[in-house]
């Protein structure tokens, strides 16, 4: 890491190939962009959508691992899509900066060449803590990035619904104890699931749940084994550490 006069940092990715500048406050990218990143499957030619994607780092990070995709980042927050803009570009990635709400109407998507019916993958990181069982940060932006209002998951997966294609794929990462409400989301309109509970390590309960699902999907629900970030003795997993540095994907990723 490597600090700017501006209130940035400049933070190395996928073993140093991709390079993002993001604030110093605030919200940051970490392991949730990376794992999100490596659970999402996509190929050349793919028209793929990131929600909420701050400065850009798990789509840019899937542009950096699957090149020939087109790639658009949604951010409701100027100053972090700016920053998305100037991250895609540093590194030499295509990606067109999108300053909308994920909530926003049918019209306001379709503005910006995001037609319902579209995308081939969506990929999330929506605001997970339930404000009423977590104190919100005093940071406006940190609070904006991780608190959400009972209705924030529905209307992100509702806005997926409606921008992928027939047999499109959404995969997002969530609390892990909030699973029931992501399978209550998805049961209109999605099928298909596949779900990867991430624990610190294997003393500890699931702490994230990453969830592919597929629009019109009917095959059914499979839960993976368990990813362990960390071995028992706090030792990272040499999957996980290969994961980070850009050179393995996750089985969701997989076919």
């Amino acid at each position: 890491m490597s600090e700017h006069s501006t209130g940035t940092t400049e933070d190395l990715f996928l073993g140093g190939r991709l390079r993002l500048v993001q604030p110093m406050k605030g919200h940051r990218s970490g392991h949730d962009a990376m794992l999100l990143a490596a659970a999402t499957a996509a190929q050349a030619g793919d028209q793929v959508v990131e929600f909420g994607a701050g400065v850009g780092a798990a789509g840019l990070a899937l542009a950096r691992r699957v090149g020939g995709i087109a790639l658009k980042l949604v951010e409701i927050d100027p100053q972090l899509a700016a920053l998305a803009r100037e991250n895609a570009a540093a590194n030499n990635i295509a990606a067109d900066v999108v300053v909308l709400d994920v909530t926003a109407s049918v019209q306001a998507f379709a503005g910006y060449a995001l037609k319902p019916d579209s995308a081939d993958v969506v990929l999330m990181n929506p605001p997970f803590n339930d404000a009423v069982r977590h104190r919100a940060s005093p940071d406006a932006e940190r609070a904006s990035a991780h608190v959400a209002d009972t209705k924030t998951l529905d209307g992100w997966i509702r806005a997926s619904r409606r921008l992928l294609k027939s047999g499109g794929r959404l995969t997002l990462i969530w609390r892990a104890d909030g699973l029931m409400d992501v399978l209550a989301a998805l049961a209109h309109g999605f099928g298909s699931l596949a779900i990867l509970p991430v624990h610190a390590d294997p003393t500890k309960a699931a702490m994230r749940v990453l969830v592919r699902a597929v629009k019109g999907g009917r095959a059914p629900t499979r839960i993976l084994a368990g990813l362990m970030l960390n071995q028992e003795t706090g030792v990272p997993n040499k999957e996980v550490a290969d994961m980070l540095a850009g050179g393995e994907v996750l089985p969701l990723a997989k076919p």
